[in-house]
C-alpha cells in the first residue's frame, strides 16, 4: 500500500564537491522507512526540473521537501516554498562549500549525520528575510567581499572548498577595499547616511564561513535579523581599527554599526550589487528588507 504521505526529494549534484547524488538511494530508503512515498528529481536550473517549477507543480501534493545542495540551492527551494499555498515541512542536507545556513541551525556537514537529522530531527519554524520581491534564508549583503561567494569559480570551490573563498578574497583585496557607496539607511532604531564599504542583514552568525557577529545571541525565530554596516575609513589607522574590531569583536568602533532589526531600508545614489545567500541578488538603488517571522518549518537537531 502506497503511503498517504509524500516527500519530494530535490538533489543538486553540482553544488559543493559534486557528491550530492552519491547517497540518493540511502535518502530514498530512509524517507520510505519514515512512512513517505518518495518522489525524486535532479535540480536542473532553466528547465522544467528547476526548484521553482517542481515545487509549484507539487503545491498541495507533498508533506515534505528534502533539499540536497548548497546555500544557493536552498535559497531557491525556500523562495519557491514561499510562493506555495500549502508549505511542506523542509529537510536540508548541506553539500556546499561553506554551508553557513546549516551551521546556524546545527546541521552538520557530515552527510550521514545531516541525513539522520533530515529524517529524524525536530521541526523548527524559522524566520525568512524578504528583500524587495525576493527571499533569503540567512544573509543579504553588499560591498567589500560580498560577491566573493558567487563570483568564485565553481571548479575551484569543488577542489578547495572554503579555501577557495580565501584565495579569491586575497586576490580581490585591493579592489574591494577601495569600494564605497553613499547610502541613506533607515532601520529599527537606525537612521544614518554616509559612505559604506559593507552592509549585511543576516539571520546567521556565520557569513561566508566567517563569524561576523561574535557571541551575539542570534535566534532564527525571534522576528529579528542582525544589521551590520561598515563605513569607509578615512585613514589607514581607521582601516586598521576596523580590522581589529572585527577580529576581536570589539564594541564601540565608530565605523561599525551593529543592531538587531525587524526591517532595514537602503537608499543609494547609484545601483548597488547585492548578494543573497551567497549568490548574485541583483543591482538596486532602493532596497527594502523585512523579516517574515516563523515563515518556514525545517528539520533540525533534536534538542
Amino acid at each position: 500500500m502506497i503511503s498517504e504521505k509524500r516527500a519530494l526529494i530535490l538533489i543538486n549534484k553540482t553544488s559543493g564537491t559534486g557528491k550530492a547524488g552519491n547517497d540518493c538511494f540511502d535518502i530514498v530508503t530512509l524517507i520510505a522507512e519514515k512512512g513517505y512515498e518518495p518522489v525524486v528529481y535532479p535540480i536542473i536550473p532553466g528547465t522544467r526540473f528547476s526548484s521553482e517549477k517542481l515545487l509549484s507543480e507539487y503545491d498541495g501534493k507533498i508533506d515534505l521537501v528534502l533539499c540536497s545542495g548548497g546555500d544557493g540551492t536552498l535559497n531557491r527551494v525556500v523562495s519557491a516554498m514561499m510562493e506555495m499555498k500549502n508549505k511542506p515541512l523542509l529537510s536540508y542536507i548541506p553539500t556546499g562549500s561553506t554551508n553557513d545556513f546549516a551551521k546556524g541551525l546545527g546541521i552538520p556537514s557530515a552527510r550521514s549525520e545531516a541525513l539522520d537529522i533530515a529524517v529524524n530531527g525536530s521541526p523548527y519554524t524559522i524566520d525568512i528575510g524578504k528583500m524587495n520581491d525576493r527571499h533569503f534564508n540567512y544573509v543579504a549583503a553588499f560591498g567589500a567581499f560580498s560577491k566573493i561567494s558567487y563570483a568564485t569559480d565553481q571548479d575551484l570551490k569543488n577542489v578547495l572548498g572554503y579555501a577557495a573563498y580565501i584565495i579569491s578574497a586575497i586576490a580581490e583585496l585591493p579592489q574591494e577595499m577601495s569600494f564605497s557607496s553613499h547610502l541613506r539607511v533607515v532601520a529599527d532604531g537606525v537612521i544614518d547616511e554616509g559612505d559604506y564599504i559593507f552592509g549585511a542583514v543576516s539571520n546567521s552568525a556565520s557569513v561566508g564561513g566567517m563569524n561576523l557577529f561574535g557571541d551575539t545571541d542570534i535566534k532564527p525565530d525571534d522576528g529579528r535579523m542582525e544589521l551590520m554596516l561598515i563605513k569607509a575609513p578615512k585613514s589607514l589607522q581607521d582601516f586598521n581599527g576596523i580590522i581589529t574590531a572585527l577580529a576581536t569583536k570589539e564594541e564601540g568602533n565608530p565605523y561599525i554599526t551593529f543592531k538587531q532589526v525587524r526591517f532595514a531600508n537602503f537608499y543609494a545614489e547609484n545601483d548597488i550589487e547585492w548578494t543573497l545567500d551567497g549568490e548574485f541578488g541583483g543591482s538596486y538603488k532602493e532596497i527594502h528588507i523585512e523579516v517574515l517571522n516563523k515563515a518556514v518549518t525545517i528539520m533540525t537537531k533534536n534538542s
